[in-house]
């Protein structure tokens, strides 16, 4: 008998016992549905967490000012003030870097007409944007040419514009005051919504750094350097370079403490995605579960399904049907129902992932090789938990079989 023979008269005996197939389905459709969406939820939330960090910046790397000692007592990182918009210069001219940014940064009051609001203004390079991954919503950022005449333009977030504009006119060449000094409204940022920490991204102002210095602050310091590397394949090298270079450039002996810190991102990414890892397999392994459970519901039926049946397996040994014959004929029921429970899973799991992520706002994502691996490890799991019953119904004696009542 050849397969296309065997395969027939597998589905012929599922379809006249329909209840009890569609019963016993239950289980593997439970199992693959329960798998699909485990994994598209683990894949949706390290995705998420992935696309969340890249919002950070691109490649970063931060270098902040270190701790000094007064009197016996450290104060901590960010206690000196020694980093320099021409250390900046020095680190952009390091191989492997694609662009810095000194970042200026206070808390102030801006005013705009009758309007005021208390924000965080930044003052920061033209690369900044680059860096962050940062696009404008309208208007234009700044100039290298606008940086080098400490020129008094400001591009807005969001939530200031809200506050400051609540009456939506647009804010392209507005006038806003900070700490008194006049402003004009060059540009507006595309909204970036809470990081992380749930701050909010969009309550910012961004002006030159060197008009936050000379105009605002008065110092002549830096409150971080933001490094973008040209490649995640170059950020360690681009690190050691810089805390080199600044080494020098600062002059610190050797064996004594840097007066500034260098630290990137890629530990917290590489955490992150092991996280997402553990997480994918745990919930992978539970829904696994589910699917033995389904198998093991195989396994019992066929066993019920050869008992009713020995008087037809004797019948078709006596006339000259082999037990291998018999044997391919219960694992095709067993891999059919299988194979089925799991493209009807698949079906279901695609469905229940999509409600989750319309009723709950959870990013999902379901990978095709889940779906592919799904089906195929059903119709493994029918096999597997078929083969006991088949190999049963093929041992089987003819003549015992036809006795049996």
């Amino acid at each position: 008998m050849n397969a296309t023979a065997t395969l027939r008269l597998a589905l012929a005996a599922l379809v006249r016992n329909r209840t009890r197939s569609l019963l016993t389905m239950l289980g593997i459709v439970i199992g693959v549905a329960a798998v699909i969406v485990t994994i598209a939820i683990g894949v949706g939330a390290s995705a998420q967490v992935q696309t969340n960090i890249q919002k950070l910046g691109a490649n970063l790397i931060v270098i902040q000012p270190g701790s000094i000692t007064a009197g016996g007592a450290r104060s901590g990182f960010s206690g000196a003030s020694t980093l320099t918009p021409q250390d900046g210069l020095a680190i952009a001219a390091l191989p492997g870097v694609a662009a810095v940014s000194p970042l200026v940064t206070l808390r102030t009051q801006v005013v705009a007409g009758q309007n005021n609001w208390q924000t965080s203004v930044s003052g920061v390079a033209p690369s900044y944007t680059f860096i962050k991954s940062w696009p404008l919503a309208s208007g234009r950022f700044f100039t290298q040419s606008d940086d080098a005449a400490a020129a008094k333009v400001a591009v807005l977030g969001q939530t200031v514009i809200a506050q400051l504009f609540p009456d939506g006119s647009n804010p392209i060449g507005a006038t806003v005051l900070i700490k008194g000094v006049p402003f004009t409204v060059i540009g507006t940022l595309t909204p970036l919504g809470q990081s992380g920490m749930g701050q909010d991204q969009d309550d910012t102002v961004l002006i030159p750094y060197t008009s936050a210095m000379e105009r605002l602050t008065g110092l002549t310091t830096v409150n971080q350097l933001m490094v973008s590397a040209a490649s995640a394949n170059v950020i360690d090298a681009v690190q050691n370079e810089a805390t080199t270079l600044l080494a020098a450039r600062h002059r610190i002996a050797p064996g004594q403490p840097d007066d500034f810190q260098v630290r990137n991102l890629q530990s917290i990414a590489q955490a992150a995605a092991s996280t997402g890892a553990v997480l994918e397999f745990l919930l992978a392994g539970v829904a696994a579960v589910s699917l033995i459970v389904g198998g093991i519901g195989i396994m019992n039926i066929m066993m019920v399904s050869v008992s009713e049946r020995t008087r037809e397996i004797g019948l078709r040994m006596s006339v000259g049907a082999r037990g291998v014959t018999i044997l391919r004929q219960f694992l095709a029921e067993a891999a059919l129902l299988a194979t089925a429970g799991g493209a009807v899973g698949v079906v279901v799991g695609i469905a229940g992932t999509t409600a989750i992520a319309l009723a709950a706002h959870w990013p999902t994502q379901i990978p095709p090789a889940a779906v592919v691996l799904s089906v195929a490890f059903s119709a493994l799991v029918g096999i597997f938990f078929g083969y006991y019953p088949a190999q049963r119904a093929a041992q089987l004696n003819p003549i015992e079989a036809l006795r049996f009542e």
